[in-house]
């Protein structure tokens, strides 16, 4: 008789055993979803909740004990398939952590805090910290130079986005560089070296700092926004989108989201200090980002006041925090408590529940976005949430609706997601809903009445007729003209509407056959907003032919991956003829985009209006400038390259311009596929070492500028 047979049966209506096995692998799939794809489809309320479950049925049958349960190990965030994409250059370095970097025990209830904190030792100090929900981060620094920036990972070792976080503002580069610029002034008067010395003395030879990376409320809105015009799905919050951000292979795309970062831990041999408390004051005197929000707590009451208060205030931070992190001060009584396999004995996590609302689904409409894409909207009963009326609430696609299983009429929980976006989470089952809902996705375009149609492998339905369906017409218009495209301040939303119902608009060639006293006629315009708006459109002939592609609008074609494909076929002719081979040739370019560009040249209505806009002067080649560029000898082509140190000739971002001009590859690490190292006076330490051990040759700058004929 197997041993599973005898296990009672629990509420869920399972086994013991098959329970355990259900959340084992349900907890499994959301880690991978949440660390890595950085798209969570469960709450972090919902997925604690069933982490408590599953402990609490793994400490009745300890017969079951499995190391590879999701209660022994942390979540990771490793990008997958990690070793073929660092051999390939592809991704980033694998690193080992020093100390093993753990989760946090948690809980929402307020007595369990008080439980854990009346366990501790009787007098000890805990503080109290805000606990910033972003992506875990450890920083190495060696002789007071940043050397290695790893995620968690899986506890055990994770990915080094260094690249990445030298991105960011707030984070010391090094140490040394950071005090003197911190320091008293008089020390200018004396050496430079003896300045150094002393600055340098009580920094410990191997430091690490651990913390949050965060992406602001403020960021995260603009680029939320920005995706909502290319129609990319939405981050659910600022936390998904800043651990998409730092797994980024541009650090320049990186550069421009403007990441943040807080710091709340430090690690390392013969550091100053006995409590935590004073080494984060030590940390935030090296010059590193430590929050202000930090409380000494000498008594369980000054625990819970610290919570009441930030339960509150926290609404009016430019960041997302998600709890309060309460840790043991005394660094001796932490190591007297010690650990469990993932989470620390002398640290807990309170964490704020989610503000969730009922009210009713009223009505579901359905927009068309620029690419056709159909997307249903919950009109709701308007209800406050977090200090807002909320209304509508996106539904995402006909998938989302089917596995929530509401309709029209339902009673719905809403939640702010991050609390930012309204989403709907569930909804309150009657005897009506327990029938299976009737609720079908419209067949036909709400707007143009065209049949609807689903690529395979894609969950949104999509309106097919890009010649006549109004908001694709205007959306395209909208697209065209934006800042990032051809940029034509006048032509806003409502302008293109207006125009757009007149008659004068209808595909982005019209905007160049545009006349003063049609625009003149219009309400809202008058003669001088006529010759202010012609004046942009005359100037937009300018834009580079890289941004003009880019705001041609072909699907998944972005703003980045215009720029790689305006280098490539450095004309609208050359690229018309190009390949679906030879366009999946380019980075970032894959079989998606690759047939949307063929399938794009393939209709005559597009080539109609490349037509008129040669005609009408717009940049659809490189110029002389960027053509000189692309002619240069690629005698890098073929080489991948890494940058380390500082330089006198030329600028670091220069340097790496003129690698990709001559055909070469920049690589942020050194792996045994690395040919060279352009190496300038400063080399990281770390680098350096690599480089020996791989025997990865050094080049000096002026050998790199020979090398190129410079």
């Amino acid at each position: 008789m197997d041993l599973f047979d005898e296990l009672p049966i629990e509420e869920t209506g399972l086994t013991a055993e098959q329970e355990i096995r259900a959340l084992r692998e349900e907890l499994k799939e959301q880690n991978y979803k949440y660390y890595v794809l950085s798209a969570p489809t469960m709450s972090d309320r919902e997925f604690d909740e069933k982490m408590h479950r599953l402990q609490e049925l793994e400490a009745k049958h300890p017969e079951l004990f499995d190391p590879d349960s999701p209660t022994q190990k942390v979540g990771s965030d490793l990008v997958e398939s990690q070793k073929s994409k660092v051999e390939s250059n592809e991704g980033f370095p694998r690193i080992r952590h020093r100390y093993p970097m753990l989760s946090l025990a948690n809980t929402y209830s307020r007595e369990e805090v008080e439980e854990w904190a009346r366990k501790l030792p009787a007098g000890v100090e805990i503080v109290a910290e805000l606990k910033y929900d972003g992506l875990s981060i450890s920083l190495w620094y060696e002789h007071g130079q940043l050397t290695h920036a790893v995620t968690r990972g899986d506890g055990t070792e994770g990915d080094d986005v260094l690249p990445n976080i030298r991105t960011i503002a707030g984070i010391p580069q090094s140490l040394v560089e950071s005090r003197k610029s911190r320091g008293p002034h008089k020390l200018a008067q004396w050496g430079v070296s003896k300045v150094e010395s002393l600055i340098s003395s009580d920094i410990p030879d191997r430091l690490e700092l651990r913390g949050e990376v965060l992406l602001p409320w403020e960021r995260f809105e603009a680029l939320n926004k920005q995706r909502e015009e290319q129609e990319e799905p939405l981050f659910a919050n600022p936390r998904n989108a800043a651990s998409g951000t730092l797994k980024l292979q541009d650090s320049k795309e990186v550069a421009r989201r403007g990441l943040t970062c807080y710091l709340y831990y430090m690690l390392g041999e013969q550091l100053p200090g006995t409590t935590h408390y004073e080494r984060l004051m030590q940390a935030k005197q090296w010059g590193f980002p430590v929050s202000e929000a930090i409380k000494v707590c000498h008594s369980v009451d000054e625990v819970m006041a610290f919570i009441a208060y930030w339960d509150t205030e926290r609404k009016n931070l430019p960041v997302a925090t998600d709890g309060i992190v309460l840790k043991v001060n005394s660094l001796a009584e932490q190591e007297e408590l010690g650990y469990t396999a993932k989470s620390p004995r002398w640290a807990i996590a309170y964490k704020f529940a989610a503000e969730r609302q009922l009210t009713t689904l009223k009505q579901i409409t359905y927009q068309v976005g620029r690419t056709g894409v159909v997307t249903p909207v919950a009109n709701l009963e308007p209800i406050q949430l977090s200090g807002t009326m909320v209304q509508r609430a996106t539904l995402h696609n006909e998938d989302f609706i089917r596995q929530l299983g509401i309709a029209e009429g339902d009673k719905v929980y809403v939640e702010k997601g991050g609390e930012i976006i309204p989403k709907i989470v569930g909804k309150v089952e009657s005897q009506e809903s327990k029938v299976e809902s009737q609720y079908a996705f419209p067949t036909v375009c709400p707007e143009c009445g065209t049949k609807l149609v689903r690529v395979e492998g894609e969950a949104a339905w999509r309106c097919p007729n890009e010649v006549s369906c109004p908001p694709q017409l205007k959306g395209r218009l909208e697209h065209f003209v934006s800042r990032k495209a051809m940029n034509i301040e006048g032509l806003g939303s409502e302008t293109i509407a207006l125009l757009y119902d007149k008659g004068l608009l209808h595909s982005i060639a019209d905007i160049y056959d545009l006349r003063a006293d049609d625009l003149a006629a219009q309400e809202r315009l008058g003669e001088k907003s006529a010759q202010n708006l012609l004046q942009a459109v005359e100037g937009s002939k300018q834009v580079p032919w890289s941004r003009v592609l880019f705001a041609l609008g072909i699907r998944m074609v972005g703003e980045t991956t215009a720029k790689k494909i305006a280098k490539r076929f450095t004309s609208i002719d050359a690229l018309q003829w190009a390949s679906k081979e030879q366009l999946m040739a380019i980075d970032d370019v894959g079989e998606q985009i690759a047939e949307n560009i063929v399938a794009y040249f393939a209709d005559m209505r597009n080539l109609e209006i490349i037509t008129r806009l040669q005609a009408a002067g717009v940049q659809l080649a490189a110029n002389s400038d960027q053509q000189s560029a692309v002619s240069l000898p690629q005698v890098l082509e073929g080489k991948t390259i890494v940058i380390s140190g500082t330089f006198t000739e030329h600028s670091r971002e220069e340097y790496k311009q003129m690698i990709e001009d001559y055909g070469g590859k920049n690589s942020g690490s050194v792996s045994k596929k690395t040919d060279f190292i352009l190496a300038g006076e400063n080399m990281g330490p770390s680098k350096l070492e690599k480089a020996q051990s791989l025997g990865v040759k050094l080049v000096n700058e002026q050998e790199f500028l020979a090398m190129i004929h410079v």
